[in-house]
């Protein structure tokens, strides 16, 4: 081990891993039916589910990352984005949320079924995992690298052991497992980010006025930018329509937070989880956004030079100054843990669902195999399928050791394409009848096309569009070709 984590951090953090495998093993011996493993016997009070929401969107990238975004030129005006997520949750209440609520569904993709047939519901499922698995293993190698650091361990086994707990505690529990880990994880990386706050503050040289005077002049304390530029993702309107709709995307379609509604005692339930997440969030990002304000205080006050990386001067600090030996350090690395174990965990529950429930239980039924799989049999392969999908996350972030960061970073904003794209999907089945599952898939696929030139090649133009509009773009182009390529492709009654 490395000398950063002494006896007692080693303690601590040992102890929130034993924790997340015990809840795992309680809510297991509750666990006996695929509905109880994948929804919760749909029984969650609200408030379980509301840390559930928050805990999943929260990864270690937001941890670490968010504060290298106030420590720059940014400063809190990351704030208009929360503004806009809450915007979109109103929508989801409004017009999707029902959607999940009629009938006995299992997935969000069972509503593309019903309206446009398998073909669709297929579809999307595969670019759900697809693009989930992708994305939580790269996020479980960015966390894996801070794990590294602190603890001394080979990268290979830092992103093996957090996988391996994950995997344990998921596979045992199901989703009762994964959303009480996740109020637990809330909670672990929510104190943290709040003990963060004191060790820096005591660190600047003059306390807390030094810092307040130095993030007032700095203009560091600026929330609002109405300026529009849509190179800049710090602007009001990037945050509110930009981040309105890749709220609707992440939170309306992607079958992670869905599940989460559906293992809700009613849509009243699962509507407020929802619109309370929402402040919940603002307030999270504004906790750790002043922390990267306090950093920034830090580095000019204090004169030590910063990273080259923003995104590693929280991490970095936490390493320097953070006090050895006292139990702190062990908290913030189990806070970073936390909040990277509630995604993936999360994501391999969904995955699982996702193809029990669209793929594998459907392609089983049109093979002719029309007896239904045994209970037993359904919940023992759903297991198999979870811990699969573990394997696929670890491979990844053991992989993406050797890309380069910006292949990362691409990697990561192309896993992200998925929301508006099945956004728009969704758009075009609720509201409107005349465009079938072929003019859908047309729709769909051109609002891939129009994303990777948005990313790829506008920029060796010149021309530079801000992530927050992505979700946007790939939904706004799915719609609309969508909709045109109706007038040429005869719709199909669905069966």
């Amino acid at each position: 081990m490395n000398a950063v984590l002494g006896p007692v951090d080693i303690v601590v953090l040992v102890a929130f891993l034993a924790s997340a495998v015990a809840i795992g093993l309680f809510a297991g011996g509750r666990t006996r039916t695929l509905d109880a493993y994948l929804l919760g016997d749909r029984d969650l009070p609200w408030w379980a589910i509301l840390g559930s929401i928050v805990a999943t969107e929260t990864s270690a990238a937001t941890v670490l990352s968010v504060p290298g975004e106030s420590f720059g030129a940014a400063g809190m005006r990351f704030l208009q984005l929360p503004l806009g997520y809450m915007v979109g949750r109103l929508a989801i209440v409004r017009f999707l949320l029902p959607l999940y609520f009629r009938g006995d569904l299992n997935t969000a993709h069972e509503v593309l079924r019903d309206r446009f047939g398998p073909l669709i519901q297929r579809a999307a499922a595969t670019l759900f995992l697809v693009a989930r698995n992708l994305g939580d293993g790269l996020r479980l190698f960015l966390a894996a690298l801070v794990f590294q650091k602190l603890s001394g361990l080979p990268l290979a086994w830092s992103v093996g052991v957090m996988g391996a707990v994950t995997i344990l505690y998921t596979v045992l529990g199901g989703l009762r497992s994964v959303v009480w880990n996740d109020c637990l994880q809330l909670v672990i990386y929510l104190i943290g980010g709040i003990v963060a706050v004191f060790v820096i503050v005591a660190r600047i040289p003059g306390g807390w006025p030094a810092a307040w005077e130095f993030a007032a002049a700095g203009e560091k304390l600026r929330v609002f930018d109405f300026s529009f530029d849509l190179a800049n993702p710090y602007t009001f309107w990037a945050g509110l329509v930009g981040g309105a709709v890749l709220s609707l995307g992440t939170h309306g379609t992607d079958h992670m937070m869905v599940q989460r509604y559906l293992s809700a005692r009613g849509e009243r339930e699962a509507a407020r989880a929802l619109l309370t997440s929402g402040v919940v969030v603002f307030l999270q990002f504004a906790l750790f956004l002043g922390i990267g304000v306090l950093l920034a205080a830090f580095h000019s006050l204090g004169g030590e030079a910063a990273p080259s990386r923003p995104d590693e001067v929280f991490a970095t600090f936490i390493i320097r100054h953070f006090p050895a030996n006292t139990g702190l350090i062990g908290l913030l690395l189990a806070a970073i843990l936390a909040a990277a174990m509630s995604t993936i965990a999360s994501s391999l529950n969904a995955s699982a669902s996702s193809m029990i429930h669209d793929l594998w239980l459907p392609l089983r039924a049109a093979s002719g195999r029309r007896a239904p799989l045994a209970p037993g049999a359904a919940l023992t392969l759903t297991r198999w399928l979870t811990l699969g999908f573990g394997v696929v996350q670890i491979a990844v972030g053991i992989a993406a050791a050797g890309f380069a960061a910006t292949v990362v970073s691409r990697a990561l904003t192309i896993a992200g394409y998925s929301a508006g794209l099945l956004l728009g999907v969704f758009v075009l089945g609720a509201a409107t009848r005349r465009v079938g599952q072929e003019a859908a898939l047309v729709g769909g696929t051109a609002g891939l096309a129009a994303l990777l030139t948005v990313q790829f090649v506008l920029p060796g133009a010149g021309v530079r569009i801000a992530w927050p509009w992505y979700a946007l773009i790939g939904a706004g182009v799915t719609i609309a070709v969508g909709w045109l390529a109706a007038t040429v492709v005869p719709r199909r009654t669905t069966a």
